[in-house]
């Protein structure tokens, strides 16, 4: 099953986030190309609950978190099921990755479809900074640059 999530924000980043996974409770691969980052960059990257962008990526919702745990690293067991943690830009502010997630699934419970997938303004603290309540809940990531509904391809 294929996905995809045409992005595009208020920040001048955009691209395209496609998702592959080859069957149900399989790893899911995510290939990403962005430009308009800020050059040699760090910004977090995760997959809001909502499909609703009525009002720009701030009407997205929140992490999407349907066992209700704190915000973690991708690795990590206690985390969203949408933190996917960073992307990185290159010195042009080009972002072209590869990951896998064993969390996010194309179906079932789990499924991101219909949901949105967004790249923040700052660096995603991964739950560790332990400052307070915003480090469990989004990692510190700040705004949302550019958002995208993921769609089936």
């Amino acid at each position: 099953m294929k996905a995809v999530a045409i992005l595009q924000g208020n920040y001048q980043v955009s691209g395209k986030v496609v998702f592959e996974q080859n069957a149900p409770g399989k790893l899911v691969t995510i290939t990403g190309n962005l430009t308009g980052l800020p050059p040699n960059n760090t910004r977090g990257f995760h997959i809001h609950t909502s499909g609703d962008l009525t009002g720009g990526c701030s009407t997205a919702g929140a992490h999407y978190n349907p066992f209700h745990r704190f915000h973690g690293a991708p690795e990590d067991f206690v985390r969203h099921v949408g933190d996917l943690g960073n992307i990185k830009s290159d010195a042009s502010g080009n972002s072209n990755f590869v990951m896998t997630d064993k969390v996010i699934s194309l179906n079932g419970f789990t499924s991101i479809i219909g949901r949105t997938v967004v790249v923040h303004t700052f660096f995603d603290d991964l739950g560790r900074a332990w400052d307070g309540e915003e480090t469990t809940e989004t990692g510190n990531s700040g705004s949302r640059a550019a958002c995208g509904i993921i769609g089936i391809a």
